[in-house]
């Protein structure tokens, strides 16, 4: 896959960080890979054009590789730390702005993310 993909699943991750309406997200990079941020810390780094790797707490990275491996994977690079590799070719659009969505609550500053209201089902607005 070439940088046409990469530039695709990026800007997928962009669209999607944008439409679930998540505020203060900066595209940046991190050691040379397109990444989002909010206040300066990453929490999706693309690795490739089909692999992104999302900062996510340590229980949630666990049940996710338990209950969906064909999705979430880790190398031995990732064990240990709280970086969950996903398959973009296989999420779909909605889980993936789940996870996209857990990411950034769980880097963003702690009154921006209490602040933070995510749309739910049919324009209603859910809890943090």
């Amino acid at each position: 896959m070439g940088a046409d993909m990469s530039e695709e699943s990026f800007a997928r991750l962009v669209r999607l960080a944008r439409e679930a309406g998540l505020p203060e997200v900066e595209q940046s990079t991190s050691y040379g890979d397109p990444a989002l941020k909010v206040g300066d810390k990453g929490f999706v780094t693309l690795k490739g054009a089909a692999v992104a790797a999302l900062r996510i707490p340590m229980e949630q990275k666990d049940f996710l590789l338990e209950v969906a491996p064909e999705i979430y994977f880790e190398t031995d690079h990732y064990k240990g730390w709280p970086w969950l590799l996903v398959r973009l070719e296989i999420i779909a659009d909605a889980e993936l702005t789940q996870r996209l969505v857990d990411a950034w609550r769980f880097r963003a500053p702690r009154k921006l993310a209490a602040a933070f209201r995510a749309p739910g089902p049919r324009g209603s607005t859910g809890s943090p």
